[in-house]
């Protein structure tokens, strides 16, 4: 069969927009090998029969609602396996984030599957689906094909677009899991939202974007506190290498696989410059570049470089700010 199965990941009511992204995708890339588009979700009270029937407004068909718990990678491998091999899916398709990562690399094992991670685009090839992922800094692509009985794809965060709902209701079919015992051994004992996880950079007006020349997550600090001196509308953002190092987090991220912007004013601290952060922010009205290498990309289509030490200048630059505005 050439049936695609997406995995989407629920918290407090709602889809995780990655997993939204995901079953858009599957869906479009479903129809175009004859096939359908059917979503996992594992969980217990929260998920609702309206919930769950939602997902046929971005394109699945067919939900598999397995109750367990919700936010652990093997309980969801188990699921998979299970709905896999009963219902012979050809693919199975997870959004970016750490938890795809994970149950996709499960699932691969499991079923001895091929799986392609950080994958930025999906087409169909006849009748079959091939995925590409950038390789070497992101300057070239590798396309992936699948020989096997079942093909993973887990995409990198924010790759999948999310169509406008439309459509009819999904079908629900609860199905019966038994655990295996060590999906069982790690219990979630609480959930945290990231820092900065709320913050709408596609609408500030001035952004303070940190690279990897902060050096830490810790750097960020500076960061923060410059936006802050700016006042409202301004905002924090990020290279993707910042985001995948765990220093900030990705709803920051700017960049061809991140988010694209156009302020007033973008400050790139620490940032180097390269094509893929570019194309993401390339349209901003005035860019400031900070920077101790004088050979950094970033200072060819910047309106004001400044070649010299952010950790100096950045709190520098917050004090004079913060002066200007009491005076």
């Amino acid at each position: 069969m050439s049936d695609v199965l997406v995995y989407a990941l629920h918290y407090q009511g709602a889809f995780n927009k990655n997993s939204l992204g995901a079953v858009c995708e599957g869906a479009a890339r479903a129809a175009e090998i004859g096939g359908e588009c059917h979503a996992v979700v594992v969980g217990g009270s929260g998920l609702s029969d309206d919930l769950c029937r939602s997902l046929g407004h971005y394109g699945a068909t067919k939900v598999f609602r397995a109750d367990g718990p919700e936010g652990l990678a093997q309980p969801v491998v188990d699921v998979f396996d299970q709905v896999i091999a009963e219902h012979g899916h050809r693919y199975a398709i997870f959004g970016g984030g750490l938890l795809g990562f994970e149950i996709g690399a499960g699932l691969a094992a499991r079923r001895q599957g091929g799986v392609t991670m950080e994958v930025t685009a999906v087409r169909a090839d006849g009748s079959e689906l091939v995925a590409e992922r950038p390789i070497l800094g992101d300057s070239k692509i590798s396309v992936s094909r699948y020989r096997g009985e079942l093909g993973i794809i887990i995409g990198r965060i924010n790759a999948f677009e999310i169509r406008e709902p439309g459509g009819a209701d999904a079908e629900v079919v609860d199905v019966a899991v038994e655990y295996s015992p060590w999906s069982k051994r790690a219990e979630l004992v609480t959930r945290g939202e990231q820092r900065g996880a709320d913050v709408d950079i596609e609408g500030a007006s001035i952004l303070v974007a940190g690279g990897r020349g902060l050096g830490r997550a810790e750097g960020f600090a500076m960061a923060e506190e410059l936006a802050a001196a700016f006042g409202p509308g301004s905002a924090v953002a990020a290279t993707r290498a910042v985001v995948d190092a765990g220093w900030y987090p990705y709803a920051a991220q700017i960049g061809q696989t991140g988010k694209t912007v156009s302020p007033k004013l973008y400050l790139a601290a620490g940032i180097s410059g390269a094509i893929q952060h570019k194309v993401g922010m390339q349209t901003s009205e005035n860019i400031v570049a900070i920077n101790k290498d004088a050979n950094a990309p970033i200072f060819e289509f910047s309106d004001l470089g400044i070649v010299g030490d952010l950790n100096k200048i950045l709190p520098k630059l917050a004090a004079a700010i913060r002066a200007r505005k009491g005076g």
